[in-house]
């Protein structure tokens, strides 16, 4: 019995020697992963497509600056409408009857009066224009909001890869805390099961009672139990990480040896400047301003230029006759619009007062929320010293009840009690270090402190 306790003892020592002991500070699997998840998300896969979109925009609003060839053409059918009398026969015929008289002939035929259609009939007008804009304020304000909409883009796209990061590593630590919780479950159960079994066999030479049989087995039913929740935890902690990095569900993670806690430096410190939530208000104030500069634009002048190349006339005929070229400069100002200029540059300043509130709101937000994480890591830290030093006092105190209890000296239900309270001052511990590492990365986000490649 004695060698039986003495060995399982010894595993649970070893498995609390290595929740406990100090190791070298390193997460390369978990930044493996981390890289994996911003490759393949399928979020920020969606933000990437929005932001080609916006850098076509922005070419788009470039090319409008260069010239633009177009070819037209129409062709006209008509009959009826309006129409000019032209007296012809009035004009000519006398002049044409006394020539014909001077030179005794008919080579001066009688003229009938007409009647012209002024719709063309039967008529093609087919040209290519140039066109260039000269000076147009608009679309300068134009380019500058189609770029500034993409650096926007831009910073949206960090922004999910930031709140990626975070799900991903708290979604890690979560898993790995479920893990070794697992593992100080199965130690355990092994512990209690040699326990029942040597129980029982005392039990059977009448050593003890039949409450202390009733009792181990017990514990090996609650164990399980408990074991068996521990593993749903797992692999529910492992389904969710995995979808965070887009994989399998049920792929295997490789575990980084987190043994210390992480720098206290974060509980230092109140800059939130660097939060993508900021930077997009930055952005969308510089929007605004552009936008009201766009909505004053209606006081210049656009001018432009037009070249037509092309060539027009009747019964499709082309020739050196039906060819030309007409070129032109436009120029247009806006004198009068009922004051609906006016009223859009009043919505662009109330807009930008709305900008400069909803900004000084969102500070505070943002710079609350980094207290609030930072009273939560310092929350944390000071539950893992409570749990380390109810580990080190229950793993003394289980040491201490097992040699009474080898020698006779204490009841099973004594060193049941201590055996649970070394249980459950490991479960402790696991959690408080892994909570501490959750609440450092809720620190990150909330500084926007870590580093994205």
């Amino acid at each position: 019995m004695n060698f039986q306790i003495k060995k399982n003892s010894h595993l649970l020592l070893i498995a609390t020697a290595l929740l406990v002991a100090p190791s070298v500070k390193a997460q390369s699997k978990l930044d493996d992963y981390i890289r994996e998840g911003l490759t393949s998300s399928q979020s920020i896969k969606q933000q990437n497509f929005v932001l080609e979109k916006n850098v076509y925009a922005l070419k788009e609003a470039k090319s409008m600056f260069l010239p633009d060839v177009t070819f037209s053409t129409t062709y006209t059918k008509a009959d009826g409408g309006r129409t000019i009398d032209f007296p012809t026969g009035d004009l000519f015929n006398g002049v044409y009857s006394t020539l014909n008289k001077l030179t005794g002939s008919n080579a001066f035929p009688q003229l009938q009066n007409q009647r012209i259609q002024l719709n063309p009939d039967n008529f093609y007008d087919a040209k290519i224009r140039t066109s260039l804009p000269i000076l147009n304020a608009e679309l300068i304000y134009n380019k500058r909001i189609k770029t500034q909409q993409v650096d926007m883009q831009k910073t949206e796209v960090l922004l999910y890869k930031r709140e990626l990061v975070k799900e991903i590593k708290t979604a890690y630590y979560n898993y790995q805390k479920a893990v070794y919780a697992t593992g100080i479950y199965e130690s355990s159960l092994k512990l209690v099961e040699e326990g029942q079994r040597i129980n029982t066999k005392l039990y059977d030479n009448s050593k003890v009672n039949r409450t202390v049989v009733l009792r181990s087995q017990n514990e090996v039913s609650r164990i399980n139990a408990s074991l068996i929740g521990a593993k749903k935890t797992t692999e529910s902690a492992q389904y969710y990480f995995n979808f965070l990095i887009n994989r399998p569900l049920t792929d295997s993670i490789l575990l980084d040896d987190i043994k210390e806690l992480p720098g206290r430096e974060q509980l230092l410190g109140t800059n939130i400047s660097g939060r993508e939530e900021l930077s997009k208000l930055r952005i969308a104030k510089d929007i605004n301003g552009n936008l009201t500069g766009m909505a004053k634009s209606y006081l210049i002048p656009k001018i432009g230029t037009f070249v037509d190349l092309g060539s027009q006339a009747f019964d499709w005929k082309v020739n050196s006759q039906s060819r030309y070229y007409l070129f032109g400069v436009s120029l247009e100002w806006n004198l009068f619009s009922s004051g609906k200029n006016n009223y859009r540059v009043k919505q662009t300043i109330a807009h930008r007062e709305a900008l400069a509130s909803q900004t000084d709101y969102v500070q505070q937000q943002l710079l609350t929320e980094l207290k609030v994480r930072q009273a939560g890591m310092q929350s944390a830290i000071a539950q893992y010293d409570a749990a380390q030093s109810q580990l080190k006092t229950s793993q003394t105190y289980y040491g201490d009840m097992l040699k009474l209890y080898k020698q006779g000296l204490a009841i099973y239900i004594e060193l049941l009690d201590a055996q649970n309270q070394w249980i459950d001052a490991q479960l402790h511990a696991n959690i408080a270090l892994y909570d501490t590492w959750i609440a450092y990365t809720a620190i990150e986000r909330a500084n926007a402190s870590f580093t994205i490649q």
